[in-house]
């Protein structure tokens, strides 16, 4: 079946809801964000005037969707110059292995690639994603050493 990557649209709120539920439950959420919520969040985060985010899809074409990419820019990163930070690389179990996340990130360099001012991309593995880091590592990433993630809290 043939597979488009291409940024996601209004009428995928429906599979983005879905298949972020199924990250949840990938990652052991316990309880799983309302359907309207999540809906909601998808529209507030991807579709408003100034949107937090962009994500790019893996369309199969059946209606549901393989795997998604999301992402936002950074400022700064190098001198004057920006980043694309990737956020959420995730492929649906029965999509894993065939290709499909190698063409996300294919077309992320892509993007990055095209647009002015943006000097690298970056983001984040787990370490006990073991599959995971194996795949970055076989498309030729490497860990970059020294950093260190800080995270806090800041709801109520």
């Amino acid at each position: 079946m043939p597979m488009t990557i291409r940024p996601a649209r209004r009428d995928d709120i429906p599979s983005l809801a879905a298949l972020i539920e199924e990250i949840e439950r990938f990652y052991g959420a316990k309880e799983i964000q309302p359907l309207t919520e999540r809906h909601t969040q998808i529209e507030e985060s991807l579709f408003a005037p100034i949107p937090l985010a962009q994500a790019l899809v893996a369309d199969p074409g059946d209606g549901a969707l393989a795997g998604m990419a999301a992402y936002s820019f950074l400022w700064p990163a190098t001198g004057t110059t920006h980043a694309l930070f990737l956020k959420e690389l995730y492929v649906s179990e029965p999509w894993r292995g065939g290709g499909v996340g190698a063409h996300l990130m294919a077309e992320l360099r892509a993007v990055a690639s095209a647009r002015p001012g943006c000097s690298r991309m970056e983001w984040m593995g787990d370490t006990d994603n073991v599959q995971a880091l194996g795949f970055y590592g076989a498309l030729g990433f490497e860990v970059v050493e020294g950093k260190v993630v800080y995270r806090v809290g800041v709801e109520g």
